[in-house]
Formats: structure tokens, sequence, C-alpha cells
């Protein structure tokens, strides 16, 4: 019989939210299961975050520190998406001044912390956890194919990888068996690779993440056997030197919301019932993602070269001094009045995703929003823009589920005709017929609740079960 005992967890993510979210939706699960959560972040973060389900408020402890301000910082700006890409830098800095603060927290946390679930962005906290005899476990939100990608600390320490130049990470690495897609292009790893060298913080990200890797008993990564199976046998038994547990892919514990008399949701849904079944792009680039003037022009031209009926989710940066609407070229909303919606600002995503409408899903491939899609049985359409996004985007290519729109090799520019060319061969082409039907199949994969559930019991024991043979973590 399953062992059953309540653990206190602490929660502590890099301050981005699609990384806060889905440490937001493992907290749920485990509160759900009995156990204490301290979720970790700042004051204003964790006021942006979701509201919590009423039955599960009192099992989740959202735990506020402050982060200290710095000159190269806006006021107020508390996560990635409240900042250009090259001042996230700083942000870092300011988030590596949480350290006393949070020492503060272990000292008067009662009871003591079982575990410690922390992100990839900490090199100073397993030294804490281990003066309290805390264990910790790194949880990645990237998929495990791109973990395999990026390598380990063991790796690197043994000289077996030893790439240092943006080339290096144009070709998948050596342990990964041919034939494989696994690689950047050289303009996507030049797009980031002053995260690979040290930067204004003065850690480099390969530093911080293999600091927590190091720091931790295990890894636990938001993927299932069924689609990387492969990935995580490499990660187990090359790359890692410490246990790798998959926890599915988090599904919302709460149901799309039935509750169809949010004036927002009406809005939307008058429009979206207009519309053919299955005819419908919906176009969203997530919370942090940078996309320029010059790429969304483009994305409109296409979507209007493409006659398809469209509906596009455009924010704002927080940062940004201009509305959404200065970026759309001149005249496009006017031209596209009957053939598009545009919102500006936040939508209902999943609800979105789930209507009858919805032919394809234009988006950037966070991980978070390819899972939305996917467990929706929507088609995909790529548009790769940052960070591991291309290599999501390679990874699901290689799994022939969607269409990446054809960019330049050098430059990663793209045109407004392979914007709509790869929308119409999804909705209106014959070939289209196989998206549809893997987009299906991937539903029944992603959206089986008891499939997922499996796995959040199977990582609960296994919480359960290691969380007193502390022994002492690698600094």
């Amino acid at each position: 019989m399953a062992q059953s005992k309540n653990l206190h967890i602490v929660m502590f993510p890099w301050l981005a939210f699609g990384h806060m979210i889905p440490f937001l939706e493992l907290s749920k699960c485990l509160a759900q299961k009995g156990h204490q959560i301290s979720f970790i972040s700042t004051p204003r973060n964790i006021e942006r975050l979701p509201k919590l389900p009423s039955h599960l408020s009192p099992s989740i402890n959202f735990v506020k520190l402050t982060l200290p301000h710095l000159p190269n910082l806006p006021e107020e700006a508390e996560a990635t998406s409240d900042v250009p890409f090259n001042k996230i830098q700083y942000l870092k800095m300011a988030f590596d001044g949480l350290e006393g603060s949070f020492s503060c927290f272990l000292e008067a946390s009662t009871p003591t912390p079982d575990w410690i679930i922390h992100d990839f962005s900490f090199h100073w906290l397993q030294p804490l956890a281990a003066k309290h005899e805390i264990p910790c476990a790194f949880f990645s939100i990237f998929m495990a194919s791109t973990l395999v990608v990026f390598g380990s600390p063991w790796l690197r320490m043994s000289g077996e990888d030893t790439r240092s130049n943006p080339e290096d990470f144009t070709v998948p690495p050596n342990w990964i068996p041919s034939p494989s897609n696994l690689a950047f292009r050289m303009y996507e790893i030049l797009k980031i690779s002053d995260t690979l060298s040290e930067n204004a913080s003065g850690v480099s990200d390969i530093h911080r993440l293999d600091s927590a890797i190091l720091g931790s008993k295990f890894v636990i990564v938001r993927t299932c056997e069924e689609l990387e199976g492969d990935s995580l046998s490499i990660l187990r038994k090359k790359v890692y030197q410490i246990p790798v547990i998959p926890i599915g892919v988090l599904p919302p514990l709460d149901a799309l919301e039935n509750r169809d008399d949010d004036a927002e949701w009406v809005k939307i849904k008058n429009w979206l019932d207009k519309q053919g079944e299955g005819s419908v792009v919906y176009i969203a680039f997530g919370t942090e993602a940078e996309v320029s003037r010059e790429e969304i022009h483009e994305v409109a031209l296409g979507l209007e070269l493409s006659g398809l009926p469209f509906f596009w989710a455009l924010r704002r940066p927080a940062w940004s001094v201009v509305g959404p609407s200065y970026m759309l070229p001149s005249g496009f909303e006017k031209r596209t009045e009957d053939q598009g919606f545009i919102w500006l600002g936040w939508a209902p995503q999943r609800k979105i995703l789930a209507h009858p409408s919805m032919g394809v899903f234009l988006t950037h491939c966070g991980w978070s929003s390819v899972l939305e899609g996917l467990s929706m049985g929507c088609p995909l359409v790529y548009l790769p823009l940052s960070i591991e996004q291309p290599l999501v985007a390679r990874f699901l290519l290689s799994k022939n589920i969607g269409v990446e729109i054809e960019r330049d090799e050098k430059d990663g520019s793209f045109t407004r005709d392979s914007v709509a060319k790869s929308l119409r061969q999804v909705i209106v082409d014959k070939e289209g017929e196989q998206h549809k039907a893997k987009a299906k199949e991937m539903k029944k994969l992603f959206g089986d609740r008891a499939r997922h559930d499996r796995y959040i019991n199977d990582f609960e024991q296994y919480l359960i079960n290691h969380g007193d043979d502390f022994s002492s973590v690698i600094s």
C-alpha cells in the first residue's frame, strides 16, 4: 500500500510567468493531495498570478520576498515581461539579492520544509538548503529534449561537452543518436549567446543551470514517456547522474470554466460562434516573447493574404511605451475588420483553443502554449522566437507534429507569403488533413487526465519516499 505523509514543500520559480504558472499548477496538484505549499516570489508577481480555487487556498501560502531595486531596472519591474530582453541580466542580479530574505524565510519556517523545488536560476540556494538539511529538486519547465541539447555539469566537468562557440550549437551534440534535428540555427543561437556567457549579474545561465542540477537529488520534467521516451532515456543513461522524473504535462486542475457570462468571453465567443468549424487562425506569442515591428508586419500581412478568419491576442509588453495597434501595418485593422478579431491584452487562451471554430494555432513555441494547443487537439504552425523555442519546434517537427514557417537561414527573417502559405497548408490544402489527424492523436495523449494524474501520483510517492534520506548537496 502506498505510503501517505503530508509534506511541507517550498516552490521557488524564476521571475517569469512562463515559469511561475507551471510551478503554480504543480503546487495545486500537490496541495490537492493534502500537502502544504510555500510558494515564493515577489509581491507584484504574486498579485498577478491567477486566483486559487477556494478549496486550495488554505494549503498554498504565498511568501512575498521584496526584490532589491537596481538603477538599471524600471520601477516595479519584477518579472521578465516587465523588461526588454537586454535588461533581463539586471533582473537576475536583483534576483540574486533575494538570498538573504530567503535564508530568513528558511530560518523562521515552521515546520521545516521537507523539500525545496526550484528553477534553473539559482546558484546560491543549495548551500542554504544544505545548512537546514532540506533536500532540493530542480523543476525544468523545459521539455526533456531541450535539456538533452543543453547538456549537463557532469558532461562539462568530464570534458565530453566542450562546446563554447555559437557554431557548436548548430549541430546536435554527440550524445544524441543520429539522425537528429535537435540543434539551433545560427541566428537563433546568436540571439541568446550572451546568456551562455557571463552577463551583468556575473553568473552565466549555464552556470546557474549547472548549480541547480548539481545541488538537486533529482530532476523533474514537465513531459511524459509517451512523447519523449527517447530523450528521457538519454538524460538518464548519458546526460545526468541523478534520477529524472517526468510529471506529465500538468493539465490545469480547473476544468474549462463553464461560466459563459464573463463579459470578455461573451464578446469573444460571439465572434467565434459566427465562424466556420475549423476555419479560424488563433495567434498568440505568449507573455514574454519579443516580436519586432517588422515581424508583426509580416505576420499581419500574411494573415490578410491568407484570406482566413483570424483571432489575434496581441499584447503590448509592459515595458513598451507604444500600444500594440501601433505595431500593425497602416490600414490593416480597417482592411481586415470583416476577416479578423484583434484582441488587445490577455485572452482566455484555453477556452479559445477549445472552441469548434479553431483551425490552427500560430504559436511562438513556448512549451506551455504548445501543450495547451495539443491538449485541445488544435493543429500548430510554428514561429519560434527565442531561447529554447526553436528546439521545441525541431522536436515536434521530427514527430510530424505541425508546420514551421519558412525563414531565411542566415538572418531568420520571414515573409508574409511564407506565413500565408503555412496557414493555408493546414486549414485549406489537402495536406492539412494529416496535420488535423495528428492533432487529434495528440489530444488523446495530452488531454488524458487519468494518464497525467498517474504521473503526479508517482511523483508524490517519490517525494514521500525520498525526503528523509537527506545527504549533503554539492554546492
